[in-house]
């Protein structure tokens, strides 16, 4: 067997459980990722299939609306539809409580705006991003404003974390989200109390977006090396 082909397999396992939850004539959200772009696939099968009629997608990024587009799924806005049925996306990191860290794909706002809209907000993962504590080995993304880049890398220094802007791969310079924005990868080592956290960050000046989704998920699907997991929230948001 290749190396991490477990979590390929994984990954469409969970992706299959959480499109079983899509009806015909629902507004779906889109999620960003290698995961939730299994989901995207798996419901354009569906539709070619005849499984599934009339369903509207609400991509959370470029690339989710990309892979829908691939996949044959009519695509929507808030504006038109500011009521989502259900929305299916990934995750960096999640806690046994659903709480999240996401924004790994540089995508966070977008994917909050669409996850606060949603009647029902699954996530779809791999057992590798399940954790204890919030923040082990995983930086907490902050979308920021791109005047704001230094002072708040010296905030969040301050506050104990190592901070550093994320820059793209294959091209100069820092990535760029959708939104025209900026990322900054913030470090602080497991979390003890991530409201705490998540308001903090959000009173610095220039942080658009933290990476903590907190309270929002209803429902995850984690795919294991030899099954699935299946995780229920409770859902504050």
């Amino acid at each position: 067997m290749k190396p991490l082909t477990w979590v390929e397999d994984a990954k469409r396992r969970a992706a299959e459980e959480a499109v079983k939850h899509v009806e015909d004539g629902q507004v779906i959200g889109l999620g960003s990722g290698s995961t939730a772009a299994y989901a995207i696939r798996l419901l354009g099968e569906r539709l070619r299939g005849g499984e599934l009629r009339d369903i509207l997608g609400i991509p959370t990024s470029l690339q989710a609306a990309s892979e829908a587009v691939e996949a044959g799924i009519p695509l929507t806005t808030l504006e038109e539809h500011p009521i989502v049925d259900v929305s299916i996306d990934g995750a960096d990191q999640l806690d046994a409580r659903l709480n999240l860290i996401k924004g790994g794909g540089g995508a966070l706002l977008r994917e909050k705006i669409v996850a606060s809209c949603s009647k029902l907000y699954i996530i779809v993962a791999d057992e590798r991003k399940l954790a204890r504590r919030l923040g082990e080995n995983c930086p907490i993304p902050l979308e920021v404003h791109p005047m704001a880049v230094k002072p708040i890398m010296r905030r969040l220094e301050e506050l104990g974390a190592r901070a550093s802007l994320r820059m793209a791969r294959g091209k100069v310079g820092p990535v760029v989200t959708d939104n025209g924005n900026l990322i900054i990868d913030a470090d602080f080592g497991p979390v003890e109390d991530p409201e705490e956290l998540d308001g903090r960050l959000r009173m610095i000046p220039g942080v658009l977006e933290t990476g903590l989704f907190l309270g929002y998920a209803d429902l995850a699907y984690i795919g294991t090396r030899s099954g699935l997991r299946r995780i229920e929230g409770q859902r504050r948001r």
